[in-house]
C-alpha cells in the first residue's frame, strides 16, 4: 500500500493557540515538538492522536518534530518494538527526518546530573525495599514518612551511587531518590525515585549500565537536551508536571521546555491499556500485535484501514483538556467515507450457493462489462464472465420467504448485476434437507439488467461464474469486545466470541485474485476487504476492513 504523506491542515485548539501566541511574542523562534514512545509494545490508535498532534503542529508552524524512544526500562524493551514504531509513524504519513533520538543517548549526562543533585543535597540513596517505599509514601490525605536513610551524608550517597553504577548491588537493593518533600500535597513530589538497579541487557547500550533512570527523571531532561519547546503529554502526566519543572530548575539543563497536557483517546468497545494489549497477545486471545482485531496501528493496517482515514478521525475528534469517550462509530465512519471514494468495486461470494441456469446453452461463456467505480469514470471498466453455472450468496435465497423478502425465492424474479433477470424454478436439497443448488431460468432479452417490456424487479444481486471464480479464504472481523465499556480488570470476560469468522469456501473475481495490491476493495453488497499477508499464489486470503453499514451495533443492541 502506498503511503501518502500527511498534509498540513491547520486547526484550532488550545495547544495551537498557545503555540501561535508564543511565536507571535517571539518567545520561541522555532517550534520543536517530540513524540516519545517507550519501546515496550506496539503503537495503538491512541498514539495516532499524539503522533498527528506533535508532527502536525511541527508541519503547520514550520518547526520540527523529534521521534525519541524513552528506552529506560531494558526488561520490557525490544528491537522489534523500535522497528515497528518507526514503521507505523511512517505509514501514518509522518517523517522525523534526521531527528531520531533515544533517551539512552543521554545516559552519561543524566548520570552526571544525578551526581550533581547528590552533591547539592537534593538526592540520596535509599536502602528501603520497593514495598517499604510505597508504604511510607502516604496517601492523598496523609503525608508520607521520611526514609531512615534520607539524611545520609553527601559523601556516603556519592559512594553508594557510584557503587550502584559499578554493579556491586543486586536488583532492588537500593534506589536513588530526589530529596524534595515527603509531606507535599502532590504525591509525585514525595522523594520520587530517580534511579533503580536493573541488571539487564539493553537493546542499544548492551551491558554497559546496570542502573537506569526513571521515566520522570529521563523525560524532562531529554526534552531539555533536545531543545523541545512544547512537551505535549496526555492528561495522566498533569500531576507529574511539578516534578518535571523541579528537576529542570535544579539541573544545569541547556533549555527549559514547558509541558502541556491534553485528553488521551478513549474509544467504545476498545481497550488501549498496554498491559491489556500485551496480555491479549501473550494469552493467545489474538494472533499477535498485528491481529486485525487489535486497536494497534499494525492491526489497523493489516485490516486494510487507510492511514488517511485515521488522520481524518483524529482531526475530527480534536484536542481537548477533558477526558471523554469517543464512539468507535466515528472511526468507522471515517474509514467508510474514505474507502467509498477510493476503493475499486469487485464481486465476491462469501457463502456460495450454486445456481444452474437451465435454459442457458451448455459450454457457452460470454463477457459482460462491469464498472470499477460508480462515481469515478476514470477508474474504467473490467470484463466479467457469465455462464450456465453460477454462485450466489446463500442469504440471497429463501425457500419460504417473509413478505418483504425481495431476493431469490421459488417463482420470484431478480436481476443479476451487469447480467440478466433470472427466475428460480426449483431448490435441490441434500439428505439433511439443506438447499445445495438452485435450478433457474434466465431471460436472454434482459442482458445488461433491463427488460424490453418494462417489467421491474425489486432486487439486484451479485454473483460469480462457477467456472471462472477463484477459491479464497475470507476473514470477517468484528469488535474484539462485546461491551461498549469493557472491564480492563477482567477483560477476558468481555471478549466477543463472534469477533472472527473464517470463511474457507468463499469465491472471488479473477480480477481480485490476479492483483497483488494491498489496497482495500469493495466486495459489492458485502463491505471493504484487503488482501492479508497470509495469502499465497493459489490461496488468496482477504480480511474484512469494515462492513458497508454497522450491523454489529444492531446485534449487540447498542451503538458501535
Amino acid at each position: 500500500m502506498t503511503t501518502e504523506p500527511a498534509t498540513s491542515e491547520a486547526g484550532r485548539d488550545f495547544i495551537r493557540d498557545i503555540i501561535q501566541a508564543d511565536l507571535a511574542s517571539k518567545k520561541h523562534a522555532q517550534i520543536v515538538t517530540r513524540f516519545p514512545p517507550e519501546p515496550n509494545g506496539y503503537l495503538h490508535i491512541g498514539h495516532a492522536k499524539s503522533i498527528a498532534l506533535n508532527f502536525g503542529i511541527a508541519q503547520e508552524f514550520g518547526g520540527k518534530c523529534h521521534l525519541r524512544f524513552d528506552d529506560t526500562n531494558p526488561t520490557k524493551e525490544e528491537q522489534e518494538y523500535i522497528d515497528s514504531i518507526q514503521a507505523d509513524v511512517r505509514w501514518l504519513g509522518f517523517d522525523w527526518g534526521e531527528n531520531l533520538f533515544y533517551a539512552s543517548d543521554y545516559f552519561e549526562r543524566l548520570y552526571e546530573w544525578a551526581e550533581g543533585l547528590i552533591k547539592a543535597g537534593l538526592a540520596y540513596v535509599d536502602d528501603q525495599s520497593q514495598e517499604e517505599i510505597r508504604a511510607n509514601r502516604g496517601t492523598l490525605t496523609e503525608p508520607g514518612r521520611n526514609s531512615p536513610f534520607r539524611e545520609r551524608s553527601v559523601d556516603e550517597n556519592l559512594d553508594l551511587f557510584r557503587r550502584m553504577r559499578k554493579g556491586e548491588f543486586p536488583n532492588g537493593a537500593r534506589v536513588l531518590r530526589a530529596k524534595i518533600d515527603m509531606a507535599a500535597g502532590n504525591i509525585n513530589l514525595r522523594d520520587p525515585v530517580l534511579y533503580r538497579i536493573l541488571h539487564a541487557h539493553h537493546p542499544r547500550t548492551g551491558d554497559k549500565w546496570c542502573i537506569y533512570p526513571s521515566y520522570d527523571y529521563a523525560h524532562g531532561q531529554s526534552d531539555a537536551i533536545e531543545g523541545i519547546t512544547h512537551s505535549i503529554c496526555t492528561l495522566e502526566f498533569e500531576d507529574h508536571r511539578p516534578l518535571y519543572d523541579w528537576l529542570l530548575d535544579k539541573l544545569p539543563v541547556p533549555s527549559h521546555p514547558h509541558q502541556y497536557e491534553f485528553a488521551r483517546l478513549n474509544l467504545t468497545y476498545t481497550l488501549l491499556s498496554k498491559r491489556v494489549l500485551t496480555q491479549l497477545v501473550r494469552d493467545g486471545h489474538v494472533a499477535g500485535w498485528d491481529d486485525p482485531r487489535m486497536p494497534t496501528i499494525a492491526g489497523l493496517k493489516r485490516r486494510g484501514v487507510p492511514p488517511a482515514a485515521i488522520r481524518e478521525f483524529v482531526k475530527r475528534i480534536g484536542v481537548a483538556k477533558a477526558n471523554s469517550v469517543v464512539d468507535v462509530g466515528m472511526l468507522e465512519f471515517c474509514i467508510r467515507e474514505h474507502l467509498n471514494k477510493t476503493a475499486l468495486r469487485r464481486m465476491a461470494v462469501l457463502r456460495p450457493l450454486k445456481v444452474v441456469i437451465e435454459n442457458y446453452p451448455e459450454g457457452q461463456v460470454e463477457e459482460l462489462e462491469a464498472v470499477n467505480h460508480p462515481d469515478d469514470p476514470a477508474a474504467g471498466t473490467r470484463k466479467i464472465r457469465f455462464g450456465r453455472e453460477l454462485y450466489i450468496e446463500q442469504d440471497d435465497f429463501m425457500e419460504n420467504p417473509p413478505k418483504k423478502f425481495f431476493r431469490l425465492s421459488p417463482g420470484n424474479e431478480v436481476r443479476l448485476r451487469y447480467a440478466y433477470f433470472i427466475k428460480c424454478r426449483e431448490a435441490i436439497k441434500n439428505a439433511a434437507g439443506e438447499v445445495v443448488e438452485l435450478r433457474c431460468t434466465y431471460d436472454p432479452a434482459t442482458r445488461g439488467g433491463n427488460a424490453p417490456d418494462g417489467r421491474k424487479v425489486k432486487a439486484t444481486m451479485h454473483w460469480l461464474s462457477a467456472q471462472d471464480s477463484i477459491p479464497a479464504e475470507v476473514r470477517i472481523y468484528n469488535q474484539l469486545f462485546s461491551k461498549p465499556n469493557p472491564d480492563a480488570g477482567n477483560f477476558a470476560a468481555d471478549l466477543n466470541p463472534q469477533s472472527l469468522e473464517i470463511l474457507k469456501d468463499a469465491r472471488i473475481e479473477p480480477a481480485i485474485a490476479q492483483g497483488n495490491s494491498l489496497d482495500p476493495v469493495q466486495f459489492e453488497r458485502q463491505g471493504y476487504f484487503a488482501r492479508d499477508r497470509d495469502s499465497t499464489a493459489d490461496r488468496p486470503v482477504f480480511n474484512r476492513t469494515i462492513g458497508l453499514r454497522d450491523t454489529f451495533a444492531k446485534e449487540v443492541g447498542g451503538k458501535g
